[in-house]
């Protein structure tokens, strides 16, 4: 079944009948993972390391040759056919599909929510990420403080955009929880864990984040893939 992908061979398949996700627990994983728990879609979850380079393996690459996670495998495509795919939010379009959960039917709203999907991929899935590494990690030891500058503005900026649209939504979409929200908020929650950048950041300034925030992890799905 899974012969075009020998990833399976590296990380077998308990049980090959159901999705075999990849990955790791960064915010771009827990977003699969997410909604996989919210759609109650039956998954099977192999961890890779980073520390052991298994997202470079040639097991890994057979799935995915962007070398990124989190990736994976459905024995049971819209086709019929195994599906293999990556990249974190089209994986969550297609399992909005497959479930018929998350995404507005009506095709205005279904759009608006893809924009908020492509927002997050090019701005705090860019750019969190960026100021976290040059806040926290080997580049906080950098002299020239320019590039934290940068990031932290332009996060800021982001914060400031999710605040104004959260400021008359109790979701991103409105009353209803989406893939929008789902790809949004591990990102967020980024920024107050690891990175630790609450005060850096001043995020009590936007209290229609921290709000929504809470509720996105008070979820049952989202304290099942952050408390397993």
């Amino acid at each position: 079944m899974f012969s075009p992908y020998t990833i399976t061979e590296r990380w077998p398949a308990s049980n090959p009948d159901i999705i075999q996700l990849y990955t790791v627990d960064t915010p771009n994983g827990l977003k699969v993972a997410a909604m996989l728990e919210e759609t109650h879609i039956a998954y099977e979850k192999h961890l890779l390391s980073f520390r052991d380079d298994d997202q470079h393996s040639a097991e890994f690459l057979s799935l995915n040759p962007n070398n990124k996670i989190p990736a994976i495998i459905d024995p049971h495509g819209q086709d019929g056919m195994p599906l293999g795919l990556w990249e974190s939010n089209a994986i969550l379009l297609y399992l909005a599909e497959k479930s018929g959960r998350f995404l507005p039917h009506d095709r205005h709203a279904r759009y608006e929510t893809i924009q908020w999907l492509m927002w997050q991929a090019s701005g705090p899935g860019v750019m969190f990420p960026q100021f976290g590494f040059f806040f926290t990690k080997e580049g906080a030891e950098w002299e020239d403080k320019r590039p934290l500058q940068k990031y932290r503005k332009e996060t800021k900026r982001l914060l400031t955009v999710l605040d104004q649209r959260l400021s008359d939504h109790t979701y991103i979409m409105g009353n209803d929880y989406s893939i929008a929200d789902i790809a949004n908020w591990p990102w967020v929650r980024a920024l107050i864990r690891p990175y630790e950048a609450q005060q850096e950041l001043a995020l009590d300034y936007y209290p229609h984040v921290r709000q929504w925030l809470n509720l996105c992890l008070e979820r049952p799905a989202s304290v099942a893939v952050l408390h397993p």
